[in-house]
């Protein structure tokens, strides 16, 4: 959908009153959902849905480890919040830190035996929850279509991220009569 210029007048392009009953039921799923995820594995498995996330995620690693940073990536998490996780995830024993062998700047977290142990008997209770509040709610061309959309979705927000990246970094540069002596 190509996007549409700003009224000449300047003023915001207001949403109309479908698109705003689309933005807020869109707005609710997106709270209610990770929540009702959450009181599934928080009940069944004691543990929240972010802690789930990061398990399954190092789950899904070579050797179950993977370097902090890349985790709190994969985590859209601030490294400080992960680490705070990390600490419970090792308190319980699910997880456990060592410098990156291949550069002891970094660091890794490692899925134990135990945490792994512990996510294969939450998976099913937690893929039970998403099939009934997602997939089964959904006809397959409803599931294309959410596919679909949150993959344009997606896309847009990597590309503006980007652009805003370039905007930077061409604004960080010095202009060529700044650097010229």
């Amino acid at each position: 959908m190509p996007e549409q210029p700003r009224p000449s007048n300047g003023q915001p392009r207001w949403l109309t009153p479908a698109e705003l009953e689309t933005w807020r039921q869109f707005s609710l799923m997106l709270h209610r959902l990770p929540a009702a995820l959450g009181a599934q594995l928080q009940q069944d498995a004691d543990l929240s849905f972010i802690e789930y996330y990061v398990l399954a995620g190092l789950s899904d690693q070579p050797d179950h480890r993977m370097r902090m940073s890349e985790l709190a990536i994969l985590a859209h998490s601030e490294q400080s919040r992960l680490s705070h996780l990390i600490s419970r995830l090792e308190r319980r024993g699910f997880v456990r830190r060592e410098a990156d062998p291949l550069n002891g700047r970094y660091t890794q977290a490692i899925l134990t035996d135990a945490g792994h142990a512990h996510l294969v008997e939450a998976a099913p209770g937690h893929v039970a929850r998403v099939r009934d509040l997602v997939f089964d709610a959904l006809d397959p061309a409803e599931l294309i279509l959410l596919r679909t959309t949150a993959e344009k979705i997606t896309k847009r927000i990597d590309h503006r991220e980007q652009q805003a990246c370039r905007t930077k970094d061409t604004a960080a540069q010095p202009s060529p009569r700044e650097s010229t002596p």
